[in-house]
């Protein structure tokens, strides 16, 4: 368990600088095209942009495992579910540019409920929604574990 949050946190490092270059403000803009499905709420129920309930909440979602809202996912993020898939900021532009094409790439069955494809701007949504939630909880215990690792 330990090396798979190690990994997952590396992961989340090395995708970082790439996705630094995301713009927040047009983000936000951009997400107006993912509010008919989607919103973001805190967990204290603070609604940080409201949208619709069809896709599960996106808030904190970078760094989270795949399909672990409280929503009916389609075959293929349940797949990606139990394999313990965790999004990355990367990951999260691909699968927003062609969902199905993603799951069939990362060979989960090739079946979303997303139909809509984020062609272009998917590096600013997720700066966007990186801006709007705190630091995965899973980077922080990566890092505090691979310091425990050390002076072992």
């Amino acid at each position: 368990m330990k090396s798979v949050i190690a990994l997952a946190a590396t992961t989340l490092a090395l995708a970082a600088p790439a996705f630094a270059e995301g713009d927040a403000a047009a983000g936000e803009k951009a997400f107006k095209k993912c509010k008919a499905c989607h919103t973001i709420a805190s967990p204290e129920g603070e609604v940080i942009f409201k949208g619709g309930k069809t896709g599960p909440n996106l808030y904190g979602v970078v760094g989270r495992v795949a399909g672990s809202e409280d929503f009916k996912y389609g075959d293929g993020l349940k797949e990606a579910n139990a394999a313990g898939f965790v999004w990355t900021a990367e990951e999260i532009v691909t699968y927003s540019a062609d969902p199905k094409a993603w799951l069939a790439d990362n060979g989960y069955a090739a079946k979303s409920k997303m139909s809509y494809k984020l062609k272009k701007g998917g590096e600013d949504v997720v700066a966007y929604l990186v801006s709007v939630a705190p630091a995965p909880e899973m980077e922080a215990e990566a890092t505090e574990e691979a310091a425990e690792e050390k002076s072992e």
